[in-house]
């Protein structure tokens, strides 16, 4: 019995298995379904077809009869550099090719990594010298994989942003890491708390493309150039680390203890404001209030934080108690400069770091990232006006006599400024957790800031912003020399050392012109705070160039500028 849905089906019919001769092949038979519904059924004589004169449906775009078509290029699978068929050399637009060629670069070893790797960062894709075809790591028995590649280098990027290194720095890393391991056309990008990295194995794969975000940061400075020694040793030409070692070696450096403790760091707290009050001025009893007061603002700062409140109001908190000791001093009307307790204790808050960082960031032209930096400054900044605006007020409310005349003073102690600045700069090491080995080059660096400024200010007679942004570039020239001297980073020798520098009296007597209805007094002295701080950022960063043009070695004038924007 046949099925009803196949009845009418044509076809010969299909013996069973059992009945087909030995040795003819088992395959299923051709389905009805797998024939084109255009084809002509058996049985169907030709006659029975339409005739050629009747008129047949076809379609307006079907080449007419006579007519030749012309015979299509055929496709052949080519290289990507290879030149267009349609291209015509005769014809070609003349800035195709600059008159002189594309310049070659020549990156020699004697070069740091840093700037190497800086040089091929800034230079098209097009354009980057191409890695070493012999592979790099000879002792593994594969090549690592494109993915555990680009993962560490995101944890290497992490904990650079997180320490507060410069975003160029920090792609500069990344960069250095990809191509120690032979991975070659690579896109590092770093934001404020954003990393990525983009692989693109060749010109018809797809990209692989990675992220991290930076969730939490902090102030390790031994940290950051153990992971600076760890990429320092991944560029070297016969280095043979593998993957797995890497790994290791950044699980330790993750692992790291600090080398200093917390009631070192609050010493230091203190040490810091005590040494910042002789600076403007003070004595040893104003050395020993101020200290005082920044120990305690230190104190309720680590319990803010452990109870999770954020940084603007662990600064608001910071800075309180050394207004109300400057306040306290008033109003029991001590003969003392409280103006210069309370300033020394707004030392130990001041942002620097942040500072310096950020607008190092606008300047090498990572916009976005410079103005997250000092967006994070402005919150800082006014957690502090707050703190010490809440004081003052109520001080002023109280009776307090505050005299803001006391900013004209000049005060002439040169050796004991010169040991306070070195003092300083001291506490900044300590309280940044640089390795000891570092502390000694800090601090004369702070000494070397406070005698230019003290001998350009107060002997010279120039303006403060001048002095300040001389100064500052000494600083960074003399950080980058000792960075490249370790090959480390310059971050460690320059962020403690622009300590003496920071513009905390001006900031003081401008909260002070506010909390006494002086607005126009306070603005002015928050703008010259302002200049200040512009004046030591820049000077860092110039001299940190002046450094690169003085240290001359083979193909050093091969280094290229940032050319992003132009005027014309």
């Amino acid at each position: 019995m046949t099925d009803s849905g196949y009845a009418g089906s044509a076809g010969p019919a299909v013996p069973p298995s059992h009945d087909r001769p030995p040795g003819a092949e088992d395959h299923k038979p051709t389905s009805d379904e797998a024939r084109s519904a255009f084809a002509q059924p058996k049985g169907v004589h030709a006659a029975a077809q339409v005739s050629e004169d009747e008129s047949q449906t076809t379609s307006e775009f079907a080449i007419p009869e006579g007519l030749i078509p012309p015979q299509a290029h055929a496709e052949r699978e080519s290289s990507a550099f290879s030149r267009p068929p349609t291209y015509n050399p005769r014809t070609a637009h003349p800035a195709f090719t600059p008159p002189v060629g594309i310049p070659q670069v020549r990156l020699t070893k004697e070069l740091p990594w840093q700037d190497r790797m800086r040089t091929m960062l800034r230079m098209p894709v097009a354009e980057r010298p191409a890695l070493d075809p012999k592979p790099r790591h000879e002792a593994d028995e594969a090549t690592p994989a494109v993915p555990r590649v680009l993962d560490l280098t995101l944890r290497i990027g992490e904990l650079l942003l997180a320490g507060g290194e410069g975003a160029e720095d920090v792609e500069a890393a990344m960069f250095a890491v990809c191509r120690s391991y032979g991975l070659d056309r690579c896109e590092p990008t770093v934001t404020f708390t954003l990393l990525s990295i983009s692989h693109q194995p060749s010109l018809v794969d797809d990209p692989v493309t990675s992220s991290r975000t930076v969730r939490r940061r902090g102030t390790d400075y031994t940290r950051l150039a153990a992971v600076f020694q760890l990429v320092d040793d991944l560029s070297e030409e016969d280095s043979q680390i593998s993957l797995e070692e890497a790994y290791r070696r950044l699980a330790e450096i993750r692992r790291n203890r600090h080398p200093f403790p917390g009631w070192a760091l609050t010493a230091a707290n203190g040490l810091l404001a005590g040494a910042a009050s002789i600076m403007v001025g003070g004595g040893l009893l104003v050395f020993v209030l101020a200290a005082i007061g920044a120990m305690l603002g230190d104190r309720l700062a680590w319990l803010c934080a452990g109870r999770g409140l954020p940084e603007f109001y662990q600064f608001t908190v910071a800075a309180m108690p050394p207004a109300a000791l400057g306040v306290a001093v008033t109003l029991l009307q001590v003969p003392l400069d409280t103006s210069a307790v309370i300033t020394g204790g707004l030392f130990a808050l001041l942002p620097g770091r942040a500072l310096v960082a950020g607008v190092q960031d606008g300047l090498t032209g990572y916009y976005i990232t410079a103005a997250a930096r000092l967006l994070e400054v402005l919150y800082f900044f006014v957690g502090i006006v707050v703190g010490v605006l809440f004081i003052l007020y109520f001080g002023v409310r109280v009776g307090a006599q505050l005299n803001p005349d006391q900013a004209l003073g000049v005060v002439d102690r040169p050796g004991w400024q010169i040991v306070a600045s070195m003092l300083v700069s001291l506490a900044f090491a300590v309280l940044l957790q640089q390795e000891r080995s570092t502390v000694l080059m800090v601090t004369l660096n702070g000494g070397v800031a406070g005698l230019v400024y003290g001998a350009m200010h107060y002997t010279g007679h120039l303006s403060t912003v001048a002095s300040t942004a001389v100064a500052a570039g000494l600083v960074g020239l003399f950080g980058q020399l000792f960075s490249r001297y370790r090959f480390a980073s310059a971050l460690p020798y320059v962020t403690a050392a622009i300590g003496p520098l920071l513009p905390g009296s001006a900031t003081y007597f401008g909260l002070l012109g506010f909390a006494q209805n002086n607005a126009m007094a306070g603005l002015v002295s928050l703008t010259k705070a302002a200049a200040l701080a512009m004046a030591i950022a820049i000077g860092v960063n110039l001299g940190a160039e002046v450094s690169r043009l003085l240290i001359r070695v083979p193909a050093a004038a091969n280094r290229r500028a940032a050319k992003r924007t132009r005027g014309f």
